[in-house]
């Protein structure tokens, strides 16, 4: 017989106040000023995928903050921030950016937790991507070369070296040993790298190991005795749901899974913990690196929106590439993460437009379909058509309630919900905390499921 303190706790876990964020396009859709304005309600905010080549930034009360791997809830006092397992993490740079945060007067000493069985970046890894990347004959990725793929592949070969390996000085010695005797050989044969020294990265990484040390627990074990004890968690993810591994355009893709299953197996909670997912959508589309864009414009429009969106990679500073809102993708991300409420962010970029293309459906070889293909090439043959709705040509940048938003924005946003069947609970109309729509049925569909 099961006892029933575990039966107890098994019911408790299944109706977890959890929601996971998650973006619907190619990253970028501004996840970081949405996990920090809805932070506010939530206890706990758990990063769940991805390395240091995601980047969120944040602005409050006119003050920038850049966050890489750190998880948005760090800037609410109160809330707890968790990396989970899925993520990668690359030791020194997580280092640089709590110190950082630090000088900007940010409490993260009791208030940041790492998983122990998340994965390290080492230093190989970033050589292997960088080598790989400039390789004569390789398909360009786009990359940011920080390492992030070549770790998932020793993760998934069974060879990485994980957060708890890091903290064993002994065991991170051999492996380094090791790992740097067999990376520098495939670096010099393949691409002719200059060999890395072990001696050297062993003296850095265990002076890292014990500055880190502090952060480190079982974060699967802390996110479900919080879950169980009725506490809220969001769970944040990076890049979006167009770069993940298994259903983004691959290979233009990410090494991790980015889209709401990735919120499971990155920190170890279980399925029906989740109560909802939030999906967030740029009012157009960007897509940073290559791959395919079938939306994609360029010259003035272009031009416009990345003025306009400031769009800019936050980690890189790469301009991003622009288009028109497509809506096949979107409907692809709200089944394939189960969203059931949308975000829309910088929907005032749109402001100056006199009219509003948006991508309705695809022709591939002259044929409509509603699906969108399988394999890169695919979109080769992939056609846009487009339905042009009105623009409203006036300011809706701060704006905080719907009904103040010109008609043209509220019909827009409208027919966002109607043909994606996802409803839009938050309107971005600015970069700040304060320049934010919510609606009445999110709000309180937000105060049940927090409690606040």
């Amino acid at each position: 017989m099961v006892p029933k303190n575990i039966l107890q706790e098994s019911k408790n876990l299944s109706r977890g106040k959890t929601a996971v964020v998650v973006g619907a396009q190619w990253g970028d859709e501004g996840k970081g000023k949405i996990v920090d304005v809805l932070s506010e309600k939530f206890s706990i905010v758990a990063r769940y995928a991805g390395g240091h080549n995601a980047g969120h930034t944040v602005i409050i009360n006119g003050k920038k903050f850049v966050l890489q791997l750190v998880p948005c809830g760090i800037l609410r006092a109160g809330c707890r921030s968790v990396i989970g397992n899925g993520v990668v993490l690359d030791p020194i740079a997580l280092l640089k950016e709590v110190q950082a945060l630090r000088e900007m007067g940010v409490k993260v000493d009791g208030s940041l937790f790492v998983s122990n069985r998340a994965h390290v970046i080492l230093p190989y890894h970033r050589m292997i991507e960088l080598a790989a990347e400039n390789a004569p004959g390789r398909v360009k990725i786009g990359t940011t070369s920080r390492g992030i793929g070549p770790a998932y592949e020793d993760k998934m070969g069974r060879r990485g070296l994980r957060v708890a390996d890091l903290l064993d000085l002994k065991l991170l010695r051999t492996h380094i040993e090791n790992a740097c005797r067999e990376k520098n050989m495939i670096a010099h044969a393949l691409f002719n790298s200059e060999p890395l020294d072990p001696d050297k990265m062993y003296q850095e990484y265990a002076q890292a190991s014990a500055e880190i040390a502090p952060f480190v627990c079982d974060t699967a074990a802390l996110l479900n005795a919080a879950i169980a004890a009725g506490e809220s968690v969001m769970f944040e993810g990076a890049q979006g749901t167009m770069l993940d591994i298994d259903h983004g355009t691959y290979p233009f893709v990410t090494s991790s899974s980015a889209t709401s299953g990735g919120a499971v197996t990155g920190t170890g909670v279980a399925p029906n913990t989740i109560s909802t997912v939030i999906g967030l959508t740029k009012a157009y589309c960007t897509r940073v690196g290559g791959g395919p864009f079938p939306s994609e414009q360029s010259g003035e429009v272009a031009d416009a929106l990345r003025s306009r969106g400031k769009e800019y990679g936050a980690v890189t500073g790469r301009p991003r590439r622009c288009g028109w809102l497509d809506l096949p993708l979107l409907r692809y991300a709200v089944m394939i993460n189960g969203i059931s409420w949308l975000v829309v962010t910088k929907l005032d970029v749109l402001d100056e437009f006199a009219e509003i293309p948006v991508c309705v459906g695809y022709k591939i070889n002259g044929k409509s379909t509603a699906e969108i293909p399988a394999h890169a090439s695919g979109y080769d043959s992939t056609e846009c058509v487009y339905q042009n709705l009105r623009g409203w040509r006036s300011s809706t940048e701060g704006i905080t309630q719907l009904e103040k938003l010109p008609e043209a924005a509220r019909t827009y946003l409208a027919f966002v919900e109607k043909e994606t069947r996802a409803r839009v609970g938050i309107v971005s109309t600015g970069p700040g905390r304060e320049q934010t729509i919510f609606a009445d049925e999110f709000a309180a569909e937000l105060r049940t499921l927090t409690g606040s």
